[in-house]
């Protein structure tokens, strides 16, 4: 979260907490429903716990700030609680049954609400409920005119903007929509691989679809037989093995997926979720800006834009970005070998330059 806001509502957030009323208690308990009965749920900046006593029981209060969490402490106090930060959360995988988050994912930056949201993917269990919600609107900085208390950061957002998103990140969104002054999404952690996203990216790396190995193992190209990451080594991408988070902080290379459905094998793919996938990566890059975009596997490509294409720079750009695309890695594709893989990378990577 921004660390100038955290600072505000560790001085501050009594005050606010003192004139802000709970005013969804009636969404809160609608989420507690669609929670197992006995299993972990959180409340994502929980504050004072204005919701935390609604989402059911047992609950997991998190916030960044100590002051609003002692707070909470003597209000629910049958709840968890830990002290930590939204893009990082101190939770093991698949350890919640379903997350509430009111007006708090709006103190993170846009350009890093992806990777927040991929962290959230993580430490929930597949199937387990979100909502979420924010300001609605386009405003993003620290000067917003509502703002009693002053200095805060705020990332407002549309319906569609914030669907595309969650979709990125790995969630199946059930509704979303602008109530009064904020948006509320609701979604479902699918089974998938979140995007690996964020700003400064050199190269973004766009697989066909996760298969169902990568998305349980929560990293793309898993499978032992894959050949993109010891590619990627070799070619100077990345220098750790099956570790997208590295890729992207440490060397700028960013992963998403062309579709974000997760399959046994491609074939189960249709057209008409190739070019679906294919306007929400436009999208994606149109907003974060990557050097350049490589396509992994020319089926995804040949479906989604050009049937004639072959492996190469591309003439059609995507978000005004050049495009390359490469043979698939898969070991299914047994005619690429690594060191042409690697060749294809690097070449990928070379366009950058030319952006």
């Amino acid at each position: 979260m921004d660390r100038a806001t955290v600072d505000i509502y560790e001085e501050r957030g009594l005050e606010w907490a003192e004139h802000h009323p709970p005013v969804q208690r009636g969404a809160a308990r609608a989420f507690a429903r669609k929670v197992p009965s006995g299993t972990l749920r959180v409340d994502l900046g929980c504050g004072t716990g204005r919701y935390t006593p609604d989402i059911g029981t047992p609950a997991l209060g998190v916030d960044a700030a100590r002051a609003m969490l002692e707070r909470c402490r003597s209000a629910v106090p049958g709840a968890l609680l830990v002290q930590g930060d939204l893009e990082a959360l101190p939770l093991r995988a698949g350890t919640l049954h379903g997350a509430w988050a009111h007006m708090s994912y709006l103190h993170v930056p846009s350009v890093r609400l992806p990777g927040a949201l991929a962290d959230l993917h993580r430490v929930l269990v597949v199937g387990a409920p979100l909502d979420v919600q924010v300001l609605a609107g386009d405003y993003e900085g620290d000067a917003l005119p509502a703002d009693r208390i002053g200095g805060r950061f705020f990332a407002s957002w549309t319906p569609e903007t914030l669907s595309d998103v969650l979709v990125g990140a790995g969630f199946e969104i059930t509704g979303a929509e602008v109530d009064r002054d904020f948006v509320r999404a609701s979604a479902v952690r699918a089974r998938t691989l979140s995007d690996m996203v964020g700003p400064g990216m050199r190269l973004l790396v766009v697989g066909l679809n996760p298969s169902l190995y990568a998305a349980d193992a929560g990293v793309g190209y898993a499978r032992p037989g894959n050949r993109f990451w010891p590619a990627a080594t070799r070619a100077g991408l990345v220098t750790r093995d099956r570790d997208p988070v590295h890729a992207l902080h440490a060397h700028g290379v960013g992963m998403t997926d062309l579709v974000k459905r997760a399959t046994t094998n491609a074939a189960e793919l249709s057209a008409a979720e190739y070019r679906t996938g294919l306007a929400r990566v436009e999208r994606l890059v149109r907003w974060l800006r990557p050097g350049a975009v490589c396509f992994v596997g020319l089926t995804g490509w040949r479906n989604a834009a050009d049937r004639n294409a072959t492996a190469g720079p591309q003439s059609r750009r995507i978000g005004d970005r050049p495009v390359y695309v490469m043979p698939s890695t898969s070991g299914a594709n047994a005619h690429a070998r690594v060191d042409e893989l690697c060749a294809h990378l690097r070449a990928a990577h070379s366009l950058v330059d030319d952006a």
